[in-house]
């Protein structure tokens, strides 16, 4: 377990684990943009943060200077756990990839969206008569983890556990390399009695599907890559979601002039969530330096670690106008919140239904929600940023 000193030089000696980067982070953003595009620390071994959109653009679409095979900074680079396709580099990641993209498409998305729409209601449904609620524990989480467990033909009374490995694999194994690895451990062996079974019951879910897949020579995935690719779909199905529905709602339940008009003008959905997406983009990625070269004229050396912060770059006020206010309206927004290159995300499609009709749905049944100011909200410490305790009251307090 590490514990870290506090900060005192952001500039040359940042770090994205101190609670107030977690609480805060973008005025010490600011200051960063404002003194150089690529900031360098000596905690983590090492490890540069780009402040700019266009610096982060740049690394994104250089694989060959920066590999993905290490996509979280950490205190140490143990051995590498494959998750194609986020931890694979050319020439093996386009066929990793392609092999995931059929069941998010715009068309299989949308026949999921009258499910999530049953799950937002059932989850209502146990609150709705109730004061208020800690949104994060009792909704926002529930939707893409029962969401992506229909996805993977899993149980979805299964959902505690799931939510567990991923706070310690995002959260806890940051700073602690044995829970990190006893939550891989676990979850592969979870998905293991999974593969077993589907080879005896096939069936036509996602695990299924890969497990039928062929890599470029025509043979199976080995069950090592169906393991990764496993473990993958189901923390990025879920942590990145369930933070962005609730950062969405946080900002909903503190703004009630942006609520209000959505309710009025529903059309603004679309432009809204996107605008949700920019603003509190969940996620943050990695990648490791391989080779010398210059981002935005400043030097990145072999051996570090280099912190992809996709939620800096959509507050770079050169690339969006007002970049620290919410406009849900705004009419030019290429955000970058599900990443840039060749690992864009894959699961854009299902991420913007989910979040798309939690908020939907929950405007249609508690339209007037403000925060609890006798709660106290907090967020996630590891590379995604959400609310995970979100207290609100329904209806305006007396």
């Amino acid at each position: 377990m590490s514990d870290h000193a506090p900060v005192s030089d952001w500039v040359h000696d940042f770090d994205h684990t101190d609670p107030r980067w977690t609480e805060n982070p973008y005025p010490i953003w600011e200051d960063l943009r404002a003194t150089n595009p690529v900031v360098h620390t000596e905690r983590f071994l090492g490890c540069y943060l780009p402040t700019t959109f266009e610096a982060v653009k740049q690394i994104s679409y250089d694989t060959e200077h920066f590999s993905s095979r290490r996509v979280v900074v950490r205190d140490v680079r143990p051995e590498v756990v494959p998750s194609p396709p986020i931890t694979s580099d050319p020439p093996e990641h386009k066929p990793a990839k392609q092999l995931l993209l059929p069941p998010f498409t715009p068309d299989a998305v949308k026949k999921l969206e009258p499910r999530v729409r049953s799950i937002c209601n059932e989850l209502i449904d146990d609150f709705i008569e109730d004061e208020g609620c800690d949104v994060a524990a009792r909704y926002s989480k529930h939707i893409p983890v029962r969401t992506i467990a229909r996805m993977l033909g899993i149980p979805e009374a299964d959902s505690d556990r799931f939510i567990t490995w991923i706070h310690q694999i995002l959260e806890l194994g940051i700073k602690d390399q044995e829970i990190l690895m006893q939550a891989v451990q676990e979850m592969s062996q979870y998905f293991a009695g999974h593969i077993e079974y589907r080879k005896k019951n096939p069936t036509d879910d996602l695990i299924s599907t890969l497990m039928n897949a062929r890599d470029k020579n025509g043979q199976p995935l080995s069950d090592v890559h169906v393991l990764g690719s496993l473990r993958l779909l189901l923390i990025a199905g879920i942590d990145t979601t369930w933070s962005a529905i609730g950062a969405s709602l946080w900002h909903l339940a503190k703004t009630p002039a942006d609520r209000e008009r959505l309710v009025a003008e529903p059309e603004l959905m679309p432009s809204a969530i996107e605008e949700f997406l920019r603003s509190y983009s969940p996620v943050t990625m990695a990648r490791e330096v391989m080779k010398e070269t210059t981002i935005s004229g400043c030097p990145v050396k072999p051996g570090n670690m280099l912190l992809l912060s996709f939620p800096a770059a959509n507050r770079d006020p050169a690339v969006f106008p007002d970049a620290d206010k919410v406009v849900i309206d705004r009419k030019q927004n290429p955000h970058a919140a599900f990443g840039l290159g060749i690992h864009r995300c894959v699961g854009s499609n299902l991420a913007r239904m989910e979040m798309t009709v939690a908020i939907e749905e929950w405007l249609k049944r508690i339209p007037d929600f403000t925060l609890d100011p006798a709660g106290k909200v907090t967020w996630s410490e590891g590379t995604v940023r959400g609310p995970r305790q979100l207290p609100v009251l329904f209806g305006k307090p007396s």
